[in-house]
């Protein structure tokens, strides 16, 4: 009889009071690029593989692996509220109070935003890359977890593993958008020696979403760029040359 292989391992954070965890790239079955522990299913990589991850991820935090629910996620303000299992939805952000379900974001660079009012039982995840978070994703989580009766300042939130702003270098155009909707978040770049600026998107996150009344916030310090053991990074395969490149899972559940 075979033995069920042991749980990946992830990361917690102490704000958020319910279950979740950051995973990292290990403790997966995929291999090449996407080794080990890849969370996307869009790719190249083997479907069976990624089932087999996510169901990994599914049972590590105790959940039946046809209960996570995850996103075709594409840098919008888009939120689902979700009461069962269910797939095809597109957009980047899910809100639920059913107990037994998981949200599943998946990240490889972007920041993974768990969120939960543990006395309203109600959780909320988001995938927050520039665009979505300038275009007001975790403002709509929020919103959409009010609907079900949260309030946001019992809401506890965490940024997890994202690109950091030492290596997160943008162009005048981002700086000028983000600037655009808010002139105190020019305070979220600096000059870049090379040209443009560095970008801290997981400070960014957590000013937006203290403007939206979340008073909880804690940003996980761990750069995805940096640290090639633990965590996949779009843009450090971009510096490489490019290629496919595997996505860490973050995962909050009822």
């Amino acid at each position: 009889m075979n033995e069920a292989p042991p749980p990946p391992p992830f990361l917690t954070a102490a704000a958020l009071g319910v279950p979740h965890g950051f995973f990292t790239r290990a403790g997966g079955v995929s291999t090449g690029p996407f080794a080990a522990l890849n969370g996307s299913s869009r790719g190249d990589d083997d479907p069976a593989s990624v089932a087999e991850n996510r169901a990994r991820a599914a049972r590590a935090l105790g959940l039946a692996p046809g209960h996570l629910v995850g996103l075709d996620q594409v840098h919008s303000a888009r939120v689902h509220t979700v009461t069962a299992p269910c797939r095809g939805l597109v957009g980047d952000g899910l809100v639920t109070r059913s107990a037994g379900l998981g949200l599943l974001i998946v990240t490889a660079d972007c920041a993974p935003v768990l969120l939960a009012d543990p006395e309203a039982g109600v959780i909320g995840a988001a995938h927050a890359g520039w665009r979505g978070a300038a275009g007001g994703v975790l403002e709509a989580v929020v919103a959409a977890m009010e609907a079900l009766g949260a309030r946001p300042a019992r809401i506890h939130a965490a940024i997890g593993p994202a690109i950091g702003a030492a290596h997160y270098q943008v162009q005048e155009d981002v700086r000028a958008v983000i600037v655009g909707l808010e002139v105190k978040d020019a305070r979220f770049f600096t000059p870049h020696a090379a040209g443009g600026f560095h970008f801290d998107l997981p400070a960014y996150c957590a000013a937006r979403l203290a403007r939206a009344g979340v008073e909880q916030v804690e940003i996980l310090p761990f750069d995805a760029y940096a640290d090639e053991v633990r965590f996949f990074s779009h843009r450090r395969r971009v510096h490489r040359g490019g290629g496919p490149i595997g996505h860490q899972m973050s995962v909050i559940r009822r």
